[in-house]
């Protein structure tokens, strides 16, 4: 991907995705499994916002590096899934625990949001690849397919 407009479109895709799924699923997560108010996990959810406008196209190249790695072993789909959850876990977590604190959660509450998102996420990480990668489609990001990375 070498021009600005791909580079551009692609960066749009990956803000875009990063900041509606983060928002539903981890506000389901800090509400549902962590015991957090409404309130706290709002305040979350809007505080992320920001952030994962920052981080979602590093974010991006990231999980395709990831993705290049895992098809270097197999092309099979499991290995695009594994390597999708990986990239997930590893550069997430951190992020999402520095947000926790950010707003006040105490260490118990932030402990629970985490580890239950690296759950959530092993279950339904590959969720969030897929759904990359459709808004990738969707926001016409040239030269990109779901079966390599851009």
């Amino acid at each position: 991907m070498s021009s600005g407009s791909s580079r551009f479109r692609q960066a749009a895709a990956d803000i875009f995705a990063m900041v509606v799924y983060c928002f539903i699923v981890n506000m389901a997560i800090e509400i549902f499994l962590s015991g957090m108010t409404f309130s706290q996990s709002l305040s979350s959810r809007l505080v992320s916002i920001p952030v994962n406008i920052l981080i979602a196209w590093p974010y991006g190249v990231y999980r395709d590096a990831f993705l290049k790695t895992a098809r270097r072993y197999s092309p099979a789909g499991w290995a695009r899934n594994l390597a999708d959850i990986l990239a997930y876990v590893t550069f997430q977590s951190p992020v999402y625990a520095a947000i926790l604190w950010s707003v006040g959660a105490d260490m118990q509450q932030i402990i629970a949001a985490v580890s239950s998102n690296i759950v959530v996420t092993m279950v339904m990480g590959a969720v969030y690849g897929y759904f990359l990668d459709y808004c990738r489609r969707l926001f016409r990001v040239s030269g990109y397919s779901p079966t390599r990375a851009v």
